[in-house]
């Protein structure tokens, strides 16, 4: 079946959706921070337990989704993702007790978790994976971008609550959408399979073993430090880099959001634009990495050594950053054989949110010791970590397929 019949794109168009809504979630948590610390009486420190609780509900859901995919199949594994997302919203709505509300982003980390290593999966076994992952993830920071005004407009006449409620309703027809348009799949199916695609590489091995499996692998090994260290970076810039360029660069508030924004932007303009220019160039996932990877250890190098162009500096990382999580999803079948595919996409979705954790909390601590000039130079030092840890990965892949242009795309549904 073609992409173009509407069978064919919608299951496609509905993940687009779930990435929208996943960054429109983690949109709007900074901006309901400060009327949850009032709600609940509460320090920051205390309220970041929250944090760790959503971060093991995530890394859970990235160890046990390729389990999820090889039981039941990508839309009941899905059904799962999406219920548990739906029953952690509702349950944020009701403004449980603080204990409550722990366990509840547990649930709520792996809800997200779920869908958006299932989706990878799901993408990554489909023709021009490349792009359509790009798009996958530029469609989060879409979300990304909207939330925070919206939680802002919503505060102004309801309370904090009802924010996580819509939300939760909007998870409702996303998954019903998935229901309506992916065929069932359970038991020992391939990666290609679950896409559509041929079915051409031998069964995995049983559900038990199968993260035990991948993790064996030096390139899955690889493949989740190198995304630690990356979403280690974009989070550590995103988050400190407000405060670096008004108290190190002397820039004003409003343009030191606009410039934080700005990133943000490029973050995401970054995925829609490079993929499909790869794909025109006939360049290969790796070589459109390697590119990336350059490309964000110069403009590291230009925050820190010409700090003047520090606005054009962020943007450029944010551009350049973009693709790198989206194509090392791209290729992670190229880490593990077919039947491993799922598990590994789940074990370096999952294991990315660590480096999120501890890579902010770095920056922050040795700016407490020596102040916030360091995240220029603590930004660099992670790219250069980025191409090192990405040149030995290269070598244990099995497969350099060329970028493709996702309107090739040719699976059924």
């Amino acid at each position: 079946m073609s992409a173009s019949h509407p069978r064919a794109l919608a299951p496609i168009v509905f993940a687009y959706a779930t990435f929208v809504l996943a960054g429109l979630s983690a949109g709007v948590g900074g901006v309901l921070l400060p009327a949850q610390l009032l709600d609940y009486r509460l320090d920051k420190a205390t309220i970041g337990v929250t944090f760790f609780a959503f971060s093991a509900g995530f890394l859970l859901a990235g160890a046990t989704a390729g389990t999820l995919i090889h039981r039941l199949g990508t839309r009941a594994a899905l059904t799962t993702g999406g219920a548990a997302f739906i029953a952690a919203g509702l349950g944020t709505a009701t403004r449980p007790a603080f204990a409550v509300l722990v366990g509840v982003q547990v649930v709520a980390g792996y809800g997200t978790g779920v869908l958006e290593s299932v989706l990878n999966a799901y993408l990554a076994a489909l023709p021009g994976s490349t792009t359509l992952l790009n798009w996958l993830h530029a469609f989060f920071g879409v979300g990304a971008l909207i939330g925070p005004p919206l939680a802002t407009w919503m505060l102004g006449f309801t309370a904090w609550t009802s924010v996580w409620l819509v939300l939760a309703l909007a998870c409702v027809p996303i998954v019903a959408g998935f229901q309506l348009t992916l065929r069932a799949t359970a038991g020992s199916t391939p990666t290609g399979a679950l896409a559509g695609a041929p079915t051409g590489v031998p069964d995995p091995p049983p559900a038990r073993g199968l993260v035990r499996s991948a993790g064996r692998r030096p390139a899955v090994l690889l493949g989740a430090v190198f995304l630690a260290v990356y979403v280690g970076l974009e989070i550590s810039v995103g988050n400190w880099g407000f405060s670096y360029l008004v108290a190190e660069r002397g820039h004003g508030d409003l343009l030191a959001g606009y410039t934080v924004s700005g990133y943000w932007l490029g973050l995401t303009l970054g995925r829609f634009v490079l993929s499909p220019a790869a794909a025109r160039l006939g360049w290969t996932a790796n070589r459109l990495m390697t590119a990336c990877l350059i490309g964000v250890t110069l403009a590291a190098a230009l925050l820190w050594l010409v700090p003047a162009t520090a606005v054009a500096a962020f943007a450029l990382l944010g551009f350049w950053l973009g693709p790198v999580f989206p194509t090392t999803m791209a290729i992670a079948p190229a880490l593990a054989p077919g039947g491993l595919a799922p598990t590994a996409i789940g074990l370096l979705n999952g294991v990315s949110v660590l480096g999120g954790a501890l890579f902010p909390f770095l920056a922050g601590a040795i700016a407490d010791r020596s102040g916030l000039w360091t995240l220029a130079p603590f930004a660099l030092a992670l790219a250069v970590a980025e191409l090192l840890i990405w040149w030995p990965t290269v070598r244990h892949m099995t497969t350099a397929a060329p970028v493709q242009p996702a309107q090739g795309l040719n699976a059924s549904t």
